[in-house]
């Protein structure tokens, strides 16, 4: 079963719902048999790449809050990343344009690295104090090895700015025609969507419904043909 996990690095919410899904993965029986998959969704897809601005700054200016207000966002985020053991700077955080971030988890996909890279981003822009925005290229190939990439991959890709541009693009449309105008947003199976950072308790209902509702596997059978199995293999007869 697949698992599609639409999200932005710059959400906190995609940051909290990700450790929800996982406490309910964690426990699924069939944990072993889900294969989840990260498609990339930028809140801010018109954003220069050089804008960069305190959290608190963008939040009254986008959304029209007061500064109390997107304080007091701030802090219940922080208590509710707190409540899944994630660790969240509710104040000095700054925000910016993450199309390079997604570039960089599609050669993660590739390699075999990407939960691990979004993780680092997710921790990075949240939890740590150095920003993933204002300084530079050299900043996210740090975490893009941190992450388990090459070094000199990540160099080449941040330096070519079509290098996975095709493949966040084709994923932002898809999440459009399926409905999804906001993020985190899971699909399972392409056939159920979860919407937003649920508690872990939906997620597990998702997952179970989703793998009960497999189509059982069509034996296409063409006659008796040579096989192994546990008690060795079938040996043709003169």
């Amino acid at each position: 079963m697949k698992v599609e996990i639409w999200s932005d690095i710059a959400c906190p919410w995609c940051y909290v719902g990700k450790a929800r899904f996982e406490k309910a993965l964690a426990a699924f029986p069939h944990r072993d048999g889900v294969e989840v998959v990260h498609r990339s969704f930028e809140l801010d897809p018109g954003r220069a790449k050089g804008d960069v601005q305190p959290v608190i700054t963008m939040l009254t200016r986008k959304y029209g809050m007061s500064e109390a207000q997107a304080r007091a966002g701030e802090e219940n985020l922080g208590a509710q990343a707190a409540a899944e053991g994630l660790e969240y700077r509710t104040s000095g955080r700054d925000s910016g344009n993450t199309f390079d971030m997604h570039r960089l988890l599609h050669l993660a996909k590739e390699r075999g690295r990407q939960d691990e890279l979004i993780q680092t981003f997710y921790r990075a822009n949240f939890a740590e104090e150095r920003s993933v925005f204002s300084e530079g290229d050299e900043r996210l190939v740090e975490l893009a090895v941190a992450a388990g990439l090459d070094a000199h991959e990540a160099r080449k890709v941040l330096a070519d700015p079509t290098a996975y541009a095709d493949e966040v693009r084709a994923d932002e449309r898809e999440a459009a025609e399926l409905g999804a105008n906001g993020v985190p947003f899971f699909v399972l199976d392409r056939k159920y969507g979860v919407s937003g950072a649920q508690p872990a308790e939906v997620f597990t209902q998702a997952l179970t419904r989703a793998w009960g509702e497999r189509p059982p596997l069509q034996l296409i059978d063409e006659g008796d043909a040579e096989a192994c199995g546990p008690d060795g293999c079938a040996v043709p007869q003169q």
